[in-house]
């Protein structure tokens, strides 16, 4: 039996969905600077378009990047780095955990009210119910991961001090620019949704530019689009 494809009810094609989708979620745009964009290119899409599209392709994409590349992905658990960034949601403040591999891989995001050692819990069982248990875990000094760590055994691999987080520091520098582009967020479902599909959009077209040559580069930019374009293709 063939799988239908989720296209199949919208009049507009596929690529120009994958095309907005991409825009809205991988650069600091607002939904009317995605409609603005596309109508350069003779494309006569409303933002609302633009917001459906995303609302319902969005997490479809997310899905399909997590499952190619975590089969491929043991790597990820030497070593990781988890961290929490603060987050307001109609000026009251949340926390958004996110765990980065040694490759600066996001692994795992996760939205709660709180960052005690319940929170903290949550969050390592989550990421390591998906991406199984990591060699050593590289934290700051917040007392929850601690506590978290010691409550799964895992106590031993804990790795803390001045610098040695920085890679989980840096990829919060994406998802902050993109958040000051949406203004915010109204909910705490909304925000775990689009730091989910984030975080797989930065991984898939993440090639670490400065690490690599220029020829390099492109070759990877241009595999990472080829995917992009065939994501829910079949």
């Amino acid at each position: 039996m063939t799988k239908r494809s989720p296209f199949r009810y919208f009049k507009t094609s596929p690529e120009i969905i994958r095309l907005a989708v991409m825009l809205y979620v991988r650069f600091p745009l607002s939904l009317r600077n995605v409609e603005d964009l596309l109508h350069e290119r003779g494309i006569d899409v409303s933002h609302e378009a633009v917001r459906f599209w995303w609302h319902r392709f969005g997490p479809m994409f997310a899905a399909e990047i997590r499952k190619r590349r975590t089969e491929g992905m043991r790597s990820s658990r030497w070593r990781w780095h988890l961290d929490e960034m603060f987050v307001k949601i109609n000026g009251e403040r949340h926390y958004l955990w996110r765990a980065v591999d040694h490759e600066g891989e996001v692994l795992e995001s996760f939205v709660t009210k709180r960052r005690d050692k319940k929170a903290a819990l949550k969050f390592l069982r989550k990421a390591m119910k998906r991406h199984g248990r990591t060699e050593v875990i590289v934290t700051d000094s917040l007392r929850s991961y601690g506590a978290a760590l010691k409550e799964i055994d895992a106590g031993h691999r804990r790795e803390t001090g001045r610098w040695l987080n920085n890679r989980a520091e840096n990829s919060h520098l994406p998802f902050r620019r993109r958040e000051r582009a949406m203004l915010r967020f109204r909910r705490m479902r909304s925000l775990q949704k689009f730091a989910a599909v984030h975080a797989s959009v930065y991984n898939l077209f993440n090639s670490e530019r400065s690490l690599s040559s220029r020829l390099n580069f492109k070759l990877n930019r241009a595999a990472a689009l080829a995917e992009w374009r065939g994501l829910c293709a079949e």
